[in-house]
């Protein structure tokens, strides 16, 4: 009698699935966050082996601060295009010019006005349920998370009040306008992405590897040179060869030197990291807190 053992991707991947179905089934009107990111890139090769030949049952929301990489959102439109998706973008811009979002004076990140245009987003469509492709190897409010992590009326989610998820069974139980969040990739690493991505053959987002761009050396990290944040005089901007492990604003995502411009190489420089890929992030490295707040206050 011959056994069947699952591979360590493979065994993650049927646990994605999994999940993915369960979404179908017991929700109504779910959502699928799709940023461009090798994360969501992955999410979204999922969901086809999830529900072909049939559509994806569910559109893709992103929430736009007007601060992306413009290589990011050019990819953003262009798979969801190719996937026949529908892809339903709100912007921050326009949730300001709507006074749903209130920038606070002197602050140039858009972080925290993403969650007031995302909540509003979820109540323009009636959206019950959002799956995002977080990882609790991240970051310490992350791996606080559950697969099914519960939002009250107001968005908001509170850690100590977690629903416990035994023998793979999951609570989806919800009141009129309360939502849940729904990560199938939480028990994936940094490193089971780009080999589950290197194994699918997916395409990504050319910033990802290695290419020439000025950055300026600020608060220990390079920054790419852009027109939201000019260098300051007594910086020096250098032309460096460069990628991103984590892609946030361009105005916070730091850039890290690196000659990785394949798969290969890639997975093997985030073997040998010994900093997590959003310690790359300005708007997380300024406080330990910062990502559970936001998280709290209703943030992805």
């Amino acid at each position: 009698m011959s056994s069947y053992h699952l591979g360590h991707l493979d065994y993650l991947e049927t646990e994605a699935i999994h999940i993915l179905r369960e979404v179908a089934g017991e929700f109504d009107r779910p959502a699928i966050l799709f940023s461009g990111g090798k994360d969501s890139i992955c999410l979204l090769r999922l969901a086809e082996k999830a529900f072909r030949p049939s559509e994806i049952p569910m559109p893709f929301l992103n929430i736009d601060t007007g601060h992306h990489f413009p290589e990011l959102n050019e990819f953003r439109d262009r798979r969801a295009a190719e996937l026949g998706a529908r892809l339903i973008v709100r912007t921050v811009d326009d949730a300001i010019a709507r006074g749903l979002a209130i920038p606070a004076p002197g602050e140039i990140s858009r972080n925290k006005l993403q969650i007031p245009t995302l909540l509003a987003a979820i109540e323009e469509f009636r959206f019950d349920c959002l799956i995002g492709g977080a990882r609790r190897d991240e970051e310490k409010a992350r791996a606080k998370e559950r697969f099914f992590s519960f939002r009250d009326s107001f968005g908001q989610w509170d850690p100590k009040s977690q629903r416990p998820e035994l023998w793979n069974l999951y609570n989806a139980r919800l009141n009129p306008g309360e939502n849940m969040r729904v990560f199938p990739l939480s028990n994936w690493t940094e490193q089971d992405v780009w080999e589950y991505i290197r194994r699918e053959r997916l395409a990504v987002p050319t910033i990802y590897f290695s290419h020439p761009r000025e950055c300026v050396r600020r608060g220990g990290q390079w920054l790419p040179v852009n027109s939201l944040i000019p260098p300051k005089p007594t910086e020096t901007v250098q032309t460096l060869r460069v990628r991103v492990r984590t892609i946030g604003d361009i105005i916070s995502t730091g850039m890290i030197e690196s000659p990785a411009d394949n798969f290969d190489d890639i997975i093997a420089e985030v073997a040998a990291a010994r900093v997590t890929e959003r310690g790359s992030r300005a708007d997380d490295r300024a406080s330990e807190a910062a990502m559970e707040d936001r998280k709290k206050a209703g943030y992805f």
